[in-house]
């Protein structure tokens, strides 16, 4: 995508668990319970949390009595466990779930999502409300966030289209129009074949998915976001 249709952008919709949020956060506690294993625990819950979501959408597409992401976090939590076989008291289970309320966010989130405004800056998540209105106050971000848009509802997990729906239903604007970022690529395309300008955040400098076209603009850092979006676009 050329430089000047940015320029169209007017507003911004980011994913929340690994973009500005940092998932695994809950590396520190992990340790503690697990020593040794903590790292590895963090990676398989992620992994399996993801796949849970993706394979919830494709086994009940309607969503009828559909498990939201809290559930599917404790599941994959359960299997990480007991794939890595580590016997964690229930205790120690919950301690970690209740970790994904206090995640920490990314440094550059809060500098990022302010030097964005004054466009409207939402999150969209696979999160519950319940999961995400603690997680969006207590790490401080609400102060530069317009409004959280869960999954729940639309019903179904993301990359449905139903999902990034939601987003252009609230903010009342053409797909284009909107720039969605994320550091999940698969995320990313998604977004992308529903229509958004989108941003992925590569941390890790991985290839980019085979699954759909590219995301239209692919950074390093969500610090990154704002000087491309100014010198795009011209704002000062």
């Amino acid at each position: 995508m050329s430089p000047t249709s940015f320029r169209s952008i007017e507003a911004f919709v980011f994913d929340a668990y690994g973009t500005l949020f940092d998932v695994h956060s809950v590396v520190a506690l992990a340790e503690a319970l697990v020593p040794d294993r903590g790292s590895a625990l963090s990676q398989l819950w992620r992994t399996k949390q993801l796949e849970y979501t993706w394979l919830a959408s494709l086994m009940n597409p309607e969503g009828a009595g559909r498990d939201d992401f809290a559930v599917l976090t404790a599941r994959a939590l359960d299997y990480a466990l007991a794939s890595l076989g580590i016997d964690l008291e229930d205790a120690g289970r919950t301690r970690l779930r209740d970790a994904y309320l206090r995640l920490s966010p990314f440094p550059d989130a809060a500098p990022a999502l302010s030097a964005l405004a004054p466009s409207p800056r939402w999150i969209l998540s696979n999160g519950t409300r319940a999961m995400l209105e603690p997680l969006v106050r207590e790490s401080g971000l609400a102060a530069h966030l317009d409004g959280v848009l869960s999954v729940d509802a639309a019903g179904i997990f993301k990359p449905s289209p139903r999902v990034y729906q939601l987003a252009a239903d609230r903010l009342q604007l053409p797909p284009s129009r909107i720039g969605f970022v994320s550091s999940n690529c698969w995320d990313a395309i998604g977004a992308k074949a529903f229509g958004f300008t989108t941003f992925w955040i590569n941390r890790l400098q991985a290839p980019v998915d085979r699954h759909g076209t590219p995301p239209d603009r692919i950074i390093g850092t969500l610090a990154d976001l704002p000087p491309l979006v100014k010198a795009c676009t011209g704002r000062r």
